[in-house]
């Protein structure tokens, strides 16, 4: 009977929950009969490995490991090293150079009775008039009935501690789209260079004719057309519309060299490149100015809950949003139950969204509690949305939809997860109320490191075919290392990677994977994905691989 069951769950699940073939956000979650592993009905996931046999490396990163290494098979594993605020080489800092402006200075109501929004945005003006400094946020509780906005560089807001300094917004039904404190830049392309010989992956160096107009250290994005050569090549030519035919930024890079001689120049980049760039898809380098640096925000709480409707009438409200911004930063930001809040509930939609950005560094944080996580892009409690090398860092996601998310078209590459937590994943699509995993959720996000990280819900990376508007291949070149809990699903375009788990169910073959094979998730992502180790991750060496190819860099092995 119970197998009865979890196949008509399953094959609603393939569908798309409510029995059409196209709802927009259930590709890749996994059917679950009671909130608990143990009851998904999911038979010859889990490879033991054998017995424990001590410590072990990776056949992939062997002790003399370089960014070269290349295994007889093509296999390689990205340097991920280059994620996090200044490239994971300096912590980011409690302050910045300037002025210090306390909110209470500008009036703001420590009680969170009267509406503090024009206070606080007060101070955030005076200290980007002054050029940056801290905006300080004292022990108390902070209503702000409206959106908070940071338009400058070199500024950070922090209280005294997510315990003692505490902000709820208030502002509800027309929150789609928004984040309540929101930190941007304003990027403006101001050079388009095409390149005269195809990029290659793992190449610091591009190519181009005339360099006239660069300089080192200019912020530059590369990409391509996305043509219809690119579409074929990858099996997509039912998914993808939305970017057919336009120019998509996949790496966003500074210059540290320019090189030229006669009709040729080189421009080395600071990070590594992870995917071809073809001069067949008009492949080319653009420069761009305008993006927020040296931004963060720290010791706080935050809370954008409202009322059950008021949630429920909006899509994607975040209560943080960091949109063309290099070395910024999260530190020790929690959030927690809103005053107006209708039950124990913490965010309308969405936690923290990072998108057109580089470079930062998400630590020690907490989002829970979403009130909506249905579809439309509810309930993603840290996003990532074409960026590239975002470390996201011990932190927690628990009672959203998809905890840790990249989102929404091509452009996301080389970001970390590190000692993540994700508990509780949940779609809520009534009357039906499916696991919800961590996951890519769209167009090729390419050389994401899942590293030492925790779940008792589960990760996907597969071909999501026309789930959320045609999303096709998701991901490919990723690595789940050192995963614990949980469930994976890994199909990935070209090679994936599982290695080293710990009570992990993991699928890579779809012979074995019910739900796979009904959702077409394997669709074009042979050879099957890697795994090394399974159920040994106690004994995996190094226990990161983050950490462990940052020292390397560092010191220069």
């Amino acid at each position: 009977m119970k197998r009865a069951c979890l196949l008509v769950l399953a094959v609603l699940w393939a569908l798309g929950c409510d029995g059409s073939s196209s709802s927009q956000d259930a590709g890749t979650d996994v059917l679950l009969e009671d909130g608990s592993m143990e009851d998904a009905g999911l038979d010859g996931a889990l490879d033991a490995g054998g017995d424990e046999a001590g410590p072990w490396r990776s056949a992939l990163y062997p002790e003399d490991w370089t960014p070269a290494f290349t295994d007889a098979e093509g296999r390689f594993l990205h340097d991920f090293s280059y994620a996090g605020y200044h490239q994971g080489e300096a912590e980011p800092p409690e302050s910045v150079s300037g002025i210090e402006v306390s909110v209470a200075d500008q009036g703001a109501d420590e009680t969170g009775t009267e509406d503090s929004t024009a206070a606080i945005q007060a101070a955030i003006d005076e200290v980007c008039a002054a050029g940056g400094g801290r905006v300080l946020v004292p022990a108390g509780l902070y209503r702000v009935d409206d959106l908070l906005a940071v338009n400058c560089s070199n500024l950070v807001l922090s209280g005294e501690g997510a315990e003692q300094s505490q902000i709820y917004f208030t502002r509800d039904g027309d929150m789609t789209g928004r984040s309540s404190l929101t930190f941007r830049g304003s990027a403006v392309v101001e050079l388009e260079l095409p390149l005269t010989e195809d990029a290659q992956p793992r190449s610091f160096d591009v190519a181009v004719a005339d360099a006239t107009g660069l300089a080192v250290g200019d912020d530059v994005e590369l990409g391509i057309l996305i043509t219809e050569d690119f579409v074929v090549e990858h099996g997509m030519e039912d998914y993808w519309p939305s970017a057919r035919g336009q120019w998509r930024a996949f790496f966003r890079r500074n210059v540290e060299e320019v090189s030229c001689a006669g009709a040729s120049c080189t421009l080395r980049l600071d990070v590594p490149l992870r995917y071809p760039l073809k001069t067949r898809d008009s492949a080319s380098l653009r420069k761009v100015t305008g993006l927020a640096s040296e931004v963060g925000v720290g010791d706080l709480a935050l809370s954008n809950a409202v009322s059950g409707a008021g949630a429920l009438s909006c899509d994607r409200a975040h209560v943080l949003g960091f949109i063309q911004v290099k070395d910024g930063w999260v530190r020790r930001v929690a959030s927690f139950r809103s005053p107006v809040a209708e039950g124990d509930v913490h965010l309308q939609s969405g936690g923290v969204i990072v998108q057109q950005s580089k470079r930062l560094t998400v630590s020690d944080t907490t989002f829970e509690k979403a009130q909506n996580r249905g579809g439309g892009g509810n309930g993603y409690l840290f996003e990532i949305m074409q960026s590239s090398e975002v470390l996201i860092r011990d932190c927690q996601g628990l009672w959203g939809r998809h905890n840790f998310i990249q989102n929404w078209e091509f452009g996301t590459s080389g970001c970390v997860f590190l000692r993540v937590v994700s508990e509780n994943g949940l779609m809520v699509q009534p009357p039906t109320e499916l696991t919800g995993m961590s996951e890519t959720h769209h167009s090729l996000a390419m050389a994401l490191l899942v590293d030492s990280s925790q779940s008792n819900d589960g990760w996907g990376m597969v071909n999501r075919r026309q789930e959320s508007t045609g999303a096709g291949h998701t991901a490919t070149e990723n690595v789940f290392w050192n995963a614990q809990g949980g469930l994976i699903r890994s199909y990935q375009y070209g090679w994936g990677y599982v290695i080293g788990t710990r009570e992990v169910l993991v699928y890579v073959d779809p012979a074995d994977d019910l739900m796979g094979l009904l959702a077409g998730n394997a669709e074009g992502t042979e050879p099957w994905d890697f795994t090394e180790g399974l159920e040994q991750g106690a004994d995996l060496e190094p226990a990161s691989l983050y950490e462990d190819q940052l020292r390397r860099r560092l010191e220069g092995l």
